[in-house]
């Protein structure tokens, strides 16, 4: 018999059982009950907009990742932080990362050193 099982935008749990059309029906009418009504944005099962998809992929989420990772237990360049992102397919111009790790300079995330006039950026 199949089953759906179902999570809204506010966290609400729904399964169902039943005979396929009775499972498409109500998923449908779920899914159009949860669903913003402005620009027609649309959402997955679990509420989320291909915006808030995107916002997950972000530079400072993948060096936020490469420091979590141990990628920052000795100090780096922002070339070589481009390069490490870029072995991982994600494509960023050093002068977009400048601004995203000096910001998390900033945050206390990063610390950042000067070596023979470079800056280096490495863990706090």
């Amino acid at each position: 018999m199949p089953k759906a099982h179902i999570t809204t935008a506010n966290g609400m749990k729904i399964v169902i059982e039943g005979d396929t059309a009775e499972v498409a029906a109500v998923v449908n009418q779920i899914q159009a009950v949860h669903s913003p009504a402005k620009r027609g944005r649309r959402t997955n099962l679990v509420g989320e907009t291909k915006r808030d998809q995107k916002k997950r992929e972000s530079a400072k989420d993948h060096i936020t990742l490469l420091k979590e990772e141990g990628f920052f237990d000795k100090p780096k360049s922002l070339s070589e932080v481009a390069k490490k992102l870029e072995e991982s397919g994600h494509l960023y111009p050093v002068t977009t990362l400048s601004g995203i790790v000096l910001n998390l300079v900033q945050k206390r995330l990063l610390a950042r050193v000067k070596r023979e006039g470079k800056w280096m950026y490495g863990k706090r």
